[in-house]
């Protein structure tokens, strides 16, 4: 928790991020509930932005990178590190992302109806 705590400076703020985590939240917040307690609500889940890479840009999912870890915590962990790069990447648009008329003006299309 030493460790935790000087990363991490307050509590409830460190997303949980990795693939398909869900269960392993469950399993903190039953066996490890001190370190479930740093994390926020929300989890950044590499297997969700694979799946719809592999829906919208299958050319970008059938060339991701092998991943190497073999189930093994700490290489599993630097594979999905790779893997989000990667996707950031191949997938989402380049940095420094659409300025702020833009982001508006992309808003306004999806915005939901006024009832």
């Amino acid at each position: 928790m030493a460790y935790v705590r000087e990363h991490v400076k307050e509590p409830g703020k460190a997303p949980l991020c990795g693939n398909s985590v869900g269960t392993d939240r469950g399993f903190l917040l039953r066996d490890m509930p001190s370190l479930e307690g740093y994390l926020h609500y929300r989890i950044v889940d590499v297997s969700s932005v694979k799946e719809l890479a592999r829906r919208w840009y299958p050319r970008a999912y059938f060339n991701s990178p092998e991943k190497n870890g073999n189930h093994r915590a700490l290489a599993d962990i630097r594979d999905s590190i790779t893997e989000l790069r990667y996707y950031r990447e191949a997938v989402f648009v380049p940095q420094p992302g659409p300025d702020s008329v833009r982001a508006k003006e992309i808003a306004a299309r999806f915005a939901a109806p006024a009832e």
